[in-house]
């Protein structure tokens, strides 16, 4: 008895041929996408980005308010009522 007669896997004809291309396809693009995976899970570049974290200020405010008005970015008047409002003091 012969099974396979003319090699048209019993019956599936060209669909048996495309099954396998479509698998092969597949299972390639699974392999990729697992491989870009992995990369970025060890490179740690995933879709969540985290804020950065700066450091704090290692000045005071009222040394930030000196030093900007010792560059001139504010005047003596701007400069004592700032510092005014800093410390607590109202001027009234």
């Amino acid at each position: 008895m012969m099974f396979w007669s003319d090699h048209d896997m019993s019956g599936w004809g060209g669909w048996g041929y495309a099954g396998m291309v479509i698998g092969m396809v597949l299972f390639w693009a699974l392999v990729i996408v697992g491989i870009v995976a992995l990369i970025r899970s060890s490179t740690g570049s995933g879709s969540t980005r985290s804020v950065p974290q700066f450091p704090p200020y290692s000045e005071s405010p009222e040394q930030l308010l000196a030093a900007r008005f010792a560059r001139g970015e504010i005047d003596e008047a701007e400069y004592r009522q700032r510092l005014a409002v800093l410390r607590g003091a109202t001027s009234g």
